[in-house]
């Protein structure tokens, strides 16, 4: 019975490969994360919903943004009605504006879809197809389909990575009138 044995420069790219790919992956993860836990604040009824957890909701909001930060609303529908907001603490109050106690929404959620993520070092890029439920103060209801690009950076930290949202666009896709029933 013959063994092989490996020669110590392979298994040092191979585990070299395996660390990268082992980062990519915590990245990608950390990407989403961010995004999610981002859509979970927006929903309505959320955090923001409760006086006791609000300032904390904002302060979590603000801390998924990079300080320089920028969120757009992009092509026809969104570019006049949202523009672009830059650094952290105006996105977080730009969000939060929608959000309680504005009587914006009665109720509101987003469902996130295919997802496309790319790690290039400490740089993330991503884009998701969103879906938005939404149940408005005024009576109305409507379902949205919107394009979320986002990139993000990648802090790697002894804890794990944590990704921020340095920019943020959406772009509304599709839009129909809902009835809701009680």
């Amino acid at each position: 019975m013959t063994h092989e044995v490996a020669e110590p420069d392979r298994d040092d790219r191979d585990l070299a490969d395996v660390r990268v790919r082992l980062a990519n992956l915590e990245a990608i993860e950390a990407v989403r994360t961010c995004l999610g836990r981002y859509f979970d604040l927006c929903d309505v009824p959320g955090p923001f919903t409760d006086p006791d957890t609000r300032t904390a909701a904002l302060a979590e909001l603000t801390d998924l943004f990079t300080a320089q930060a920028t969120w757009e609303g992009i092509g026809p529908a969104y570019a006049g009605k949202f523009g672009a907001i830059r650094g952290r603490n105006a996105v977080a109050a730009h969000v939060a504006g929608y959000l309680p106690p504005a009587e914006h929404f009665r109720s509101n959620a987003h469902l996130l879809g295919s997802e496309q993520i790319r790690i290039d070092g400490d740089r993330a890029r991503g884009g998701w197809l969103m879906q938005q439920l939404s149940h408005y103060a005024d009576g109305s209801a409507d379902l949205l389909c919107a394009r979320i690009r986002a990139e993000l950076v990648i802090d790697r930290t002894d804890a794990g990575p944590v990704a921020r949202i340095s920019r943020f666009t959406t772009e509304r896709l599709f839009a129909a009138e809902l009835t809701i029933t009680s």
